[in-house]
Order: C-alpha cells, then structure tokens, then sequence
C-alpha cells in the first residue's frame, strides 16, 4: 500500500518505523491519516519484530485536525471515535509485537493518548504532552481517560484533564506517565537501541508478557497466577527458551528466531 500521511520503514533488523508525516500541519490527525496508521501497524506486526511510532518535523502529534472540517461543528465526534480512532489504537496497542512510541516534540490532545497506546514511551526532554480537550469544551478521548489513570493515577489524570495544562517530558517521566525522558542530543541513538534490543529479543515472550500485565487489571492475585502459569507454560516450550538456555550455559548471546 502507498502512504501518503504517514512512511512506513522496515529494517533488516526487523525494526519498523512508522512516521507521521504531516509536518505543515504538526502532523494533526484526520481521516486519511488515521486509515493509514491502521494499516501500516497491521502492515509491520507481520513483518516486523519491533515498531516504531514517531513523527515527522518538530512535532510528534498536536490530536485532531479540526481544520479537515470548514465548521468543527460538524465533525461527528462519536462517529469518528468509534470508527476511525478505535481501529487505529488498537492496532497500536493490540499490536503482538513490542511498540515504541518515540516522542520527538509537542504531543496533544489525541495525539498525546496516541502516543499512551504503546507499550513504551520514549520522549525527548523538549517534548511535552497536553491533554488539551477542556479548551474546547470536550473530555479527553482516544484513550485518555484509559492510559492516564492507569499509568500516573486518578489524581495526576485528573489534574491534567481539568486544567489541561502542559506536561513536560520530565514530568511524565517523573508521574510514571511514560517510560522516559532522555536528552534530546541523545534522543535518536536511545531510541534506536532501545528498539534494536527488543527485535533481537524473544518475539513470544514479548508478547505473553504483553497480554500477562494488561490482564492483571482485571484479576484476583489467583487468577494471575493461573495466567502466569499458561503463559509461562506456552514460553517453556518454545525455540527461544530453549535458545535463552543453552546461550546462557554456553555464556555467549542468545540468538533468538521468534515465534
């Protein structure tokens, strides 16, 4: 498929990069965007091992392009979030295979909870995130409610959510909002060995781990046990495990082929 909004790369590493791609526009989202970022995730959890969401220009993501409709009034909000946001945060977040979010600059509005459907946050120190809904007399969507809570707790969520007031990199590093905030000099070199680690890593377990913590939310302490041992029942038989084994008692890297 050819991309217009976004680029799609796929290294020999395994390593796909997804890029948002409107940088006159601060890389807003609408309709076509949205379409392609569905597509081109689907697209590299088959090819890839590991992906990667960043964005073009100074921006990673500034939410809903409102410009795309002549009267915002218009715009069918509850429509366009169950038909257009849903599919694409899910084929982020449900994606099998690790994800990055690699945030190089202001993420806001939807384009901040775009960047929470990842299993990892990375950000530069310049960067910042702003949950700018109560501006214009909305809630946060696209996920918001969901990933804040989760990740910084009620207080901070609500906090951001009423004053919409901007959260730096530092900050959301500090409030567990993200995974880290690193220096910009060093923003690029950090996210390419954070993503080369994962790819050369065990594919299965990436993904067991993946469904093991999200499903602990909704678990008694017994029920996560059992998970665990299903879970780790499945990795036990696989190459990889075998592969982790033998590296280890040969003391040399382990060499791992996926699923």
């Amino acid at each position: 498929m050819e991309y217009e909004t976004i680029k799609l790369e796929i290294s020999k590493d395994g390593v796909a990069i997804l890029t948002l791609n409107r940088p006159d526009k601060m890389n807003a989202l609408n309709t076509q965007m949205r379409a392609e970022i569905t597509h081109a995730a689907q697209e590299a959890a088959g090819k890839a091992r590991v992906l990667v969401l960043t964005g073009a220009g100074k921006a990673f993501c500034s939410g809903q392009d409102l410009s795309a409709r002549a009267n915002a009034n218009n715009l069918d909000l509850e429509r366009t979030l169950r038909d257009e946001y849903g599919p694409m945060l899910k084929a982020i977040y449900d994606c099998p295979i690790p994800t990055i979010c690699a945030v190089n600059g202001a993420a806001a509005g939807a384009g901040a909870n775009l960047a929470l459907a990842a299993d990892v946050v990375i950000a530069k120190e310049s960067a910042y995130f702003l949950q700018a809904f109560s501006r214009i007399g909305l809630i946060p969507d696209a996920g918001g409610t969901y990933w804040m809570t989760r990740n910084m707790g009620m207080g901070k969520a609500m906090g951001a959510a009423l004053f919409a007031d901007k959260i730096s990199a530092r900050q959301a590093d500090d409030w567990g909002l993200i995974w880290e905030a690193v220096p910009d000099a060093e923003f690029t070199a950090i996210c390419k060995a954070r993503a080369l680690h994962l790819a050369k890593g065990p594919t299965l377990a990436y993904e067991h781990i993946k469904s093991a913590i999200r499903g602990s939310w909704d678990n008694s302490l017994e029920q996560q046990l059992e998970l665990e041992g299903r879970k780790q029942g499945t990795c036990g038989q696989s190459r990889d495990f075998k592969e982790g084994v033998v590296a280890f008692l040969e003391k040399r890297p382990p060499h791992y082929e996926g699923r």
